[in-house]
């Protein structure tokens, strides 16, 4: 059973409407613009008050318990609290590209992608739209919605909006981009990454511990830790192993990415401008290894 559906109902709608509020002077990522969104006002994310989707559909491209053999029910939200400037997705987090709708629309994706089959519900890029999901929850409830719900972030998180999700969120998925804030403002315009991200995952695994996959091979319930390779060892990969082997969970699953190629703005910046090299990655994976952690996926580089 989803972690949302053992609340007493009163307080998943006080979750959902404390954290509503909050768009009034808005503080739910660590840019903590101050803007009232509820009145048309909007921060570095371009976030209002209505939630603005990019596309929802059954996806078979994430890790494979979160994918399954029917696939994740993925809904892409726009707009972002980072400003990455190598986004594969630009198009969406940086220019905005979707359509807006309110908490009943996206309650309505839920549950269509339901009865498409979905093994979970999987919000990419949720946190600046927390309170319209918490929403929209309430409303996919009522109509019979009882998947998990992959909350797949930038890790980019502050601790009272994710204390808000505390037993409402079953499975998190988010990155850890950065172990050095210099590289986080320079690349992707956020201050303090490091501390917010780091206080972030040890949250996140506090409220859900190491990954739980079902008889099935699907996910029901942890934390899967995404770590994206960069260029010329710009990531800080030794350090992010280091913290999670020590400070989070030796069995903490991690997924070893390197997929990065230069997309958006990346070609103006020399030392974004090119793929990682095979011995990049296999020096990651030397590095996870080295420090014990065994859980999780890497991939087969070229």
């Amino acid at each position: 059973m989803p972690s949302y559906l053992k609340l007493d109902r009163a307080e998943l709608e006080r979750r959902a409407t404390k954290a509503h509020e909050r768009l009034k002077k808005c503080d739910i990522c660590p840019n903590n613009c101050g803007v009232d969104r509820l009145a048309g006002q909007v921060g570095l994310c371009r976030a209002g008050a209505d939630v603005e989707v990019a596309s929802w559909n059954l996806h078979n491209g994430e890790e494979p318990p979160i994918s399954g053999e029917r696939g994740s029910g993925t809904i892409f939200l726009s707009h972002c609290t980072m400003k990455c400037a190598y986004c594969q997705n630009w198009p969406i987090s940086q220019k905005g590209n979707g359509k807006s709708t309110d908490a009943s629309g996206l309650a309505g994706m839920m549950l269509e992608l339901k009865s498409r089959g979905a093994h979970n519900v999987n919000f990419v890029t949720p946190t600046h739209y927390m309170p319209q999901i918490l929403e929209a929850l309430c409303i996919a409830v009522d109509g019979g919605f009882d998947l998990p719900i992959v909350w797949n972030t930038s890790g980019y998180e502050v601790m009272p909006a994710l204390r808000l999700l505390d037993g409402i969120v079953d499975i998190y998925l988010p990155d850890m981009r950065y172990a050095c804030d210099r590289q986080a403002k320079k690349y992707s315009g956020v201050k303090m990454y490091s501390a917010y991200n780091r206080a972030g995952v040890k949250e996140m695994f506090r409220q859900v511990g190491d990954l739980v996959i079902d008889a099935d091979g699907i996910a029901v319930r942890g934390l899967i830790v995404r770590h994206l390779v960069l260029p010329g060892g710009i990531s800080g990969t030794e350090e992010i192993m280091k913290f999670l082997a020590e400070e989070v969970s030796l069995g903490v699953h991690i997924s070893l990415m390197d997929q990065y190629f230069p997309a958006y703005r990346a070609e103006t910046m020399p030392e974004l401008a090119r793929k990682i090299t095979p011995e990049e990655y296999q020096t990651a994976m030397d590095i996870m290894e080295r420090y014990g952690l065994h859980e999780g996926w890497v991939q087969e580089h070229v």
